[in-house]
């Protein structure tokens, strides 16, 4: 399903382009509104969430999906906590689907799919690593590093119950909209996959706004 914002780019109090390869970590306050927009299209956004005043409560796949009844999330999509409390919900959707499943892409993961010479090229776990290296403050560290959603990306169930990898669905300027259901750290890998179509095999930049509560 496909819902427009109604907000204004101009009201946003925060609007930063993350280039590909890079990542973008802040907290998002209750009541405030996220939006990551796609903005040349066919882009991913391996995307964590964690609560701000308590960082061991985390974003839950198995939640999630569990609770929405659906693998794909959407407008109305709340995003759980492992304690099965709402950290985000999405309220307007220019895509209409986006990945709970595939995960982020490792040197593991590029080693068993694609290649043993795959296993150096950069990585959305490598992002996330860094992110909790270079940002102490957050109290977060590697083993915090779990489920993820995978924004703008198409990651289709084959019939068999497996997983692949389809061009994405998304294109230039489309974006996803949610609201913090509390204080949440949100860390964001653009990510750098050159191996499959959920780049379009061309990563590029990703922008995020917020805009406060009310607006």
């Amino acid at each position: 399903m496909i819902k427009e914002s109604a907000l204004d780019p101009s009201a946003a109090i925060y609007r930063k382009t993350v280039l590909a390869g890079n990542y973008w970590m802040h907290v998002v306050k209750r009541g405030e509104t996220l939006r990551i927009v796609d903005l040349e299209g066919n882009q991913a956004a391996d995307t964590l969430f964690f609560n701000a005043d308590d960082p061991h409560e985390r974003y839950s796949a198995c939640d999630t999906i569990r609770e929405q009844g659906n693998v794909y999330l959407g407008p109305g999509s709340p995003l759980l906590s492992d304690l099965c409390r709402p950290l985000m919900t999405i309220t307007a959707d220019m895509v209409g689907r986006h990945d709970t499943l595939g995960g982020a892409c490792a040197a593991e993961s590029n080693t068993v799919r694609y290649a043993l010479e795959k296993k150096s090229m950069h990585a959305c776990r490598d992002s996330y690593l860094l992110a909790v290296v270079e940002n102490e403050q957050y109290g977060l560290t590697k083993r915090d590093i779990a489920h993820n959603i995978n924004f703008f990306m198409n990651v289709p169930v084959t019939p068999d119950g497996g997983l692949t990898f389809a061009d994405g669905v998304s294109g230039p300027g489309k974006y996803v909209e949610m609201r913090a259901e509390m204080n949440v750290i949100v860390l964001i890998s653009n990510c750098p996959q050159l191996n499959n179509p959920c780049n379009a095999y061309n990563p590029t930049p990703i922008e995020v706004l917020i805009w406060p509560e009310g607006a």
